[in-house]
């Protein structure tokens, strides 16, 4: 027997409300937050992140995915620096 599993997320990374500290962070989707965000947009998916990123000062890249569909990030750097926040390399 198979099972396919769906995930769905949108990766933040910004600031948070500490001065001068960058972060990131992956929020899983609900259908309850997909039936809020409404059309897969960027920016419908960005409105949705002004509502419900509270921990952030400001967002400025995310990565979407629902489904098959896919928002990439604005800018390349941006999944470099999700990468450097959520899994630092050990000294």
């Amino acid at each position: 027997m198979r099972y396919m599993v769906e995930r769905n997320f949108v990766r933040v990374v910004g600031r948070i409300w500490m001065p001068g500290v960058d972060a990131a962070y992956e929020y899983p989707l609900s259908a309850y937050d997909i039936e809020n965000i409404g059309e897969f947009t960027r920016e419908s998916v960005e409105y949705w992140l002004a509502l419900n990123t509270g921990d952030f000062q400001e967002v400025t890249d995310f990565y979407a995915t629902v489904g098959d569909a896919e928002i990439p990030w604005a800018y390349e750097e941006s999944e470099f620096q999700f990468n450097d926040c959520m899994y630092p390399v050990e000294d």
